[in-house]
């Protein structure tokens, strides 16, 4: 067989080969950074490790006192949406999270296992503070699959960019009947042009992605051993529950929750984890969490470095963050409040504190 003949024939054979992989291609197909390299983020988007594996309900959430801290009453009055065998899902409005019928230290392996299965590295992974982070990473998924890119792109995987970049952050928390409580917090960035010329781009925050989560929650079961069947049902048939709403007590901007307390601090500590707030400590007993808080518009009005300057380790001046506490009060069974206060503990009416309010309002609902 002529040479150009055998060539065609190879060729057609890659092309059909590759375009059943792309009819078979799942729509999550994550791609790490190479290790070593970095994306540049906002600041104060990396959030600190001060935070607590075991919030045993009633204890002040430190590593030294989770270590005396007993599990003294039963578990709270939220109603589980459905479950499979030791594995349930739980919602809140647009957040969802699981509960397994398992101690966190069994549960930590296998967890950090699916993130790298996933395809990313994890950046922080501390397991007596039940917290790991996964690096800045892209769906490839998202990449055209024409025949250029199915064919040569394969070669030059990483000419291809989707200008997009997530990154997942797990908590896990121990539940005073022993079981543990897994959530996994999206945080999403993308690459905007800053000129007319398109010849400068820059990093900022793209909203989290609900779906995302959800779909990771859903994968995650999955490895914990529901089936593809059972997860996909019981992650589609969570109903919505409590929404929130902002208004105004005694001069002061607050997010009202139809959420008693322990339901309404868990669904803060992982709107906070989502919209990017650095949670430097919490004390459950006062219902208070020590954050710190940049504006996005000091973010995205820094200057930043040409692409592969922010890609490979540019940096820019980066403004100073303000230290705010973000406090739960639980009216009753049914209602709680979300207010700020100042580095101090007074309360905060400043244009930061409205849209600190304003931010975890949105992410509530």
């Amino acid at each position: 067989m002529p040479s150009f003949a055998r060539l065609g024939l190879i060729t057609l054979a890659a092309t059909l080969a590759t375009g059943c992989s792309v009819l078979q291609e799942d729509k999550i197909d994550y791609k790490t950074a190479q290790r070593g390299s970095t994306l540049e983020v906002p600041p104060d988007l990396t959030q600190l490790s001060r935070d607590s594996r075991y919030n045993v309900p009633g204890s002040v959430v430190t590593a030294s006192g989770y270590q005396s801290a007993q599990p003294a009453q039963a578990s709270d009055s939220t109603t589980a949406v459905n479950s499979v065998g030791d594995v349930r899902i739980e919602r809140a409005g647009n957040q969802r999270w699981l509960v397994i019928d398992r101690p966190a230290d069994k549960l930590w392996g296998p967890v950090r296992d699916f993130w790298q299965e996933n395809g990313f590295l994890l950046e922080l992974d501390q397991e007596k503070l039940g917290v790991m982070e996964t690096d800045w990473a892209e769906n490839r998924a998202k990449l055209p699959q024409d025949f250029i890119r199915s064919t040569i792109g394969k070669v030059f995987d990483n000419l291809y960019s989707t200008g997009e970049r997530d990154k997942f952050r797990t908590r896990l928390e121990r539940n005073p009947a022993g079981g543990t409580e897994i959530y996994i917090s999206h945080r999403g960035m993308i690459e905007v042009y800053t000129s007319t010329q398109k010849d400068q781009t820059i990093w900022q925050p793209r909203p989290s992605d609900v779906e995302l989560e959800t779909e990771f929650l859903r994968r995650l079961m999955v490895k914990l051993g529901v089936s593809e069947v059972q997860s996909k049902a019981i992650a589609a048939s969570a109903p919505p529950q409590a929404a929130a709403r902002v208004a105004t007590v005694n001069n002061q901007p607050v997010v009202q929750l139809e959420d008693g307390f322990d339901r309404a601090w868990r669904r803060v500590g992982l709107s906070l984890d989502r919209t990017g707030f650095t949670v430097e400590d919490r004390d459950r007993t006062q219902g208070v969490y020590f954050v710190r808080y940049v504006p996005a518009t000091a973010t995205t009005d820094t200057k930043k470095p040409g692409f592969f300057g922010r890609l490979f380790g540019g940096s820019a001046a980066e403004p100073t963050p303000a230290k705010y506490r973000v406090v739960v009060r639980g009216g009753n069974d049914t209602s709680s409040t979300v207010s700020v206060l100042n580095a101090q503990g007074q309360p905060d009416t400043t244009a930061n504190a409205q849209r600190i309010i304003q931010l975890l309002a949105d992410d509530l609902k």
